[in-house]
């Protein structure tokens, strides 16, 4: 990420972990991995709707920073574990109050949008099942 003028390194650094650690997938990730040590296929059909290209590249990007350890067991079949680092695991707390904020709060920012929606002249899309918070990761 290139520097904005006028921004400080320190505020560049922030905003690049609060991105990675702030994403959709980011997010889903960590919550499973909080519950369990996982494998790729595992943790790719728990998640659903995510492509295997896209899980291989945050879970990556999720080591890179510390917050996932990749475990290769050498056996035949190759046996791959991703589970948090003790880094990882400091992200619990805050994410279990996001998961508990959204499942609060969900139906009215569903109505909130569709108010907003309806002014513009839109139609809202209603949330997919697998999307809804209820029961969701947490």
């Amino acid at each position: 990420m290139k520097p904005i003028p006028g921004r400080s390194e320190t505020c560049t650094a922030m905003g690049d972990i609060l991105n990675r650690i702030g994403d959709k997938w980011s997010v889903m990730i960590v919550g499973y991995l909080t519950r369990k040590t996982m494998r790729f296929n595992e943790l790719r059909h728990a998640i659903g709707g995510i492509s295997q290209r896209m899980l291989t590249l945050t879970l990556r990007n999720l080591e890179r920073d510390g917050l996932v350890t990749r475990t290769v067991f050498p056996e035949i079949p190759p046996r791959v574990e991703y589970q948090l680092t003790d880094l990882g695991r400091t992200l619990t707390e805050p994410l279990d109050a996001l998961w508990s904020w959204a499942a609060q709060h969900q139906h009215e920012v569903a109505s909130a949008r569709a108010a907003y929606d309806a002014a513009q002249g839109e139609v809202a899309a209603p949330l997919p099942p697998e999307r809804r918070y209820a029961g969701a990761v947490r």
